[in-house]
């Protein structure tokens, strides 16, 4: 198939929307659910998170927005236009477990970071692209 008809056939609001989701996982996982875990297992205490060092927070938010658009962009281009729910979510999940998972891997193994974690950035990850996965393969 040609880069164009790709191009072409890709629903760029269902893009849009899965990646928005991933903000609100992200928000539930890295809040209420996982956020005082993460925290610690980090060394991150509510001051530190709050000190503001590195980038301000809308920075953050809107280069990580860019970056997940392009992540949704990029399942849409694998799923294509003739995908489904059951394709979409099987693909999240494939990339979830045997791309990201195991590539996270290597922040346990030569970082030396928790092995908690690695559970929890990981799980956020097979529970975002299964839902962009979903999104996009059923809102083609």
């Amino acid at each position: 198939m040609e880069f164009g008809v790709i191009l072409g056939s890709i629903n760029y609001l269902a893009v849009l929307v899965a990646a928005l989701c991933s903000f609100i996982v992200g928000w539930l996982w890295y809040g209420p659910l996982f956020g005082k875990a993460w925290m610690r297992l980090h060394g991150f205490t509510e001051e530190t998170m709050k000190e503001g060092d590195w980038l301000p927070m809308p920075v953050l938010m809107l280069t990580n927005y860019i970056a997940t658009v392009l992540a949704a962009f990029a399942l849409a281009m694998f799923l294509g236009a003739d995908s489904t729910l059951h394709f979409g979510i099987f693909a999240g999940f494939m990339i979830a477990v045997f791309w990201i998972a195991t590539n996270r891997l290597n922040d346990v193994l030569y970082e030396k970071k928790p092995l908690g974690l690695f559970f929890i950035n990981v799980g956020y990850n097979l529970v975002v692209y299964i839902l962009m996965g979903a999104i996009i393969g059923v809102w083609h």
